[in-house]
């Protein structure tokens, strides 16, 4: 059975060393500094073999695309995959663990808002991407200060409605991730209501897909990849005013909004081993979603995590 598949932006090909190989197919999500792409050139980093990019604007689009086997490798938050348990498909495993910053996840409200406090949101219209860290943070942020889903407006939107709609001031507030807060504060004078910190565990899984690790050479690829990704963060780490630059230009933002963002990271991005931990984290976020009502059962999410590569990744 094979589910809907996600619209694929873009692609492209790179690593030759090996031409007879088949490309691993990787996900990209987003722009700016979640663009691996980006990450690795800037870290003069390359995999020798061939790899075919897709682009997509959220973690539930690449677990789609994952389910339809139109991808080898990707990422996502710990929320997409819930979803997925909760479905009839679930074509991927997760491998490993990207830990990493969740102050660039929050709640932006229009420049001159009267919203002041996460109480201000009751009777609002709140726009948020559905089956991603916005919805859950968005649900957990109600939840501190007595709120319920029921009392707000939410609106599901994709990312880039979610830009059009928070820029033509059809929203209140937003819930979003990523490059366009930087874009929203710049451009817009939007500001943070408040952070995912506090919500999130900053846990960001790595996916492959069941056929690439049932293959010797894909399943060795899928692990250099990781690896390289790894080396790549670590690189932006020792050399964040360069990286501070790239990010700015890729995304259309005066640096300092990206100098300022990395300042303010909750934790800088680092490979992990799956571990029991991750495993109950992600198990948490699962319960949040049933108690909500937004999945009909209890979903056990043991079965999606694999740790196969956790010694290779320990001695990375």
């Amino acid at each position: 059975m094979i589910a809907s598949g996600a619209a694929i932006a873009a692609l492209s090909v790179s690593g030759c060393a090996r031409q007879s190989a088949m490309p691993l197919r990787v996900a990209i999500t987003g722009k700016g500094a979640s663009d691996t792409r980006l990450l690795l050139k800037a870290a003069g980093l390359a995999p020798d073999f061939p790899v075919q990019y897709s682009e997509f604007q959220s973690g539930h689009l690449v677990i789609e695309a994952l389910n339809s086997d139109a991808l080898d490798f990707g990422g996502s938050s710990e929320i997409p995959p819930v979803f997925s348990a909760a479905s009839t498909v679930q074509s991927f495993l997760q491998v490993g663990v990207l830990h990493g910053d969740v102050n660039n996840q929050a709640v932006l409200v229009p420049k001159g808002s009267a919203i002041r406090d996460l109480r201000d949101l009751k009777g609002k219209r709140v726009g948020y991407v559905r089956a991603t860290t916005s919805q859950y943070f968005l649900i957990e942020m109600l939840r501190s200060v007595g709120l319920s889903w029921s009392d707000i407006e939410p609106v599901a939107l994709t990312v880039s409605d979610g830009v059009a709609a928070f820029s033509q001031g059809a929203l209140d507030a937003w819930a979003i991730y990523g490059y366009v807060i930087q874009l929203a504060i710049a451009t817009q004078g939007a500001t943070v209501l408040r952070t995912a910190l506090g919500f999130l565990s900053g846990n960001y899984p790595v996916l492959a897909h069941r056929n690439a690790l049932a293959n010797r050479e894909k399943a060795a690829h899928v692990l250099t990849y990781m690896r390289l990704v790894s080396e790549g963060y670590a690189w932006a780490r020792d050399h964040q005013y360069k990286w501070a630059h790239l990010v700015a230009a890729e995304i259309g933002v005066p640096v300092s909004y990206v100098q300022d963002q990395l300042r303010e990271q909750s934790a800088p991005f680092q490979l992990q081993p799956v571990t029991i931990e991750a495993i109950r984290s992600q198990q948490v976020v699962a319960d949040v979603f049933t108690r909500a009502g937004l999945i009909p059962n209890h979903v056990d999410m043991t079965r999606l995590w694999d740790m196969r590569f956790n010694a290779d990744i320990m001695k990375g």
